[in-house]
């Protein structure tokens, strides 16, 4: 059985960064600079695409008004959703709004006022082509090097699946994001203001076949 921890590992910077990087929900009041946003994208242009078709683009946000707006359109909005699925939607939908409101990371009055994005200065949304079948698993290998990108830079990360829900909004033409294109993904960048705890990962998962 494995019992090695990654974040205890001393060895290369790449895997320290892995170890190392948390999904952080609470942010310092602090701008980041353009340059910085702009290799955190290049880091994800460069991550492995079906074909290489590099299915992704990204809609930045970086003014804390218009942030504050999308997130509380898309809190409503998503959780209207679940809860119009009736049954394990409302319980789902319970479940969301203690998460949207969630005081665990500590007291922060940004929720308040950013139920969805937690205060974060910068988010990206990132959309991929709707007949594109293998777009999800590209973003997903692109959203990851950007948050790996992010730490490298001293930033914390978040990915915030209710972005999706932005779709819905009222405010979503402000993106300018074509039908031909879906939101598949939302991420959030700052200087966080909390170090999260580094949750157990499990060591049975792994079967050597030859």
């Amino acid at each position: 059985m494995l019992t090695t921890n990654i974040q205890d590992v001393q060895t290369t910077p790449m895997i320290q960064l892995i170890g190392q990087r948390r999904a952080v929900r609470k942010y310092k009041d602090l701008p980041v600079a353009r340059d910085i946003i702009e290799q955190v994208l290049d880091a994800g242009r460069m991550a492995p695409s079906a074909m290489n078709r590099q299915p992704w683009r990204f809609y930045v946000l970086t003014k804390s008004e218009t942030i504050q707006a999308f997130s509380k359109e898309i809190a409503a909005k998503a959780l209207k959703g679940l809860l119009q699925t009736g049954g394990s939607g409302i319980r789902k939908a319970l479940k969301a709004a203690a998460g949207l409101l969630s005081f665990s990371h500590g007291i922060n009055l940004h929720l308040l006022k950013d139920p969805v994005f937690y205060g974060a200065p910068v988010v990206i949304f990132l959309t991929a082509p709707r007949d594109n079948e293998w777009a999800p698993l590209d973003i997903g290998m692109c959203s990851q090097n950007m948050m790996l990108a992010a730490k490298s830079l001293g930033l914390d990360s978040c990915p915030v699946g209710f972005g999706k829900f932005v779709e819905k909004t009222k405010i979503f033409r402000q993106l300018q994001v074509p039908p031909s294109e879906q939101v598949l993904l939302a991420i959030i960048l700052g200087y966080g203001d909390e170090t999260p705890e580094v949750h157990k990962r499990l060591q049975d998962n792994i079967l050597f076949i030859d």
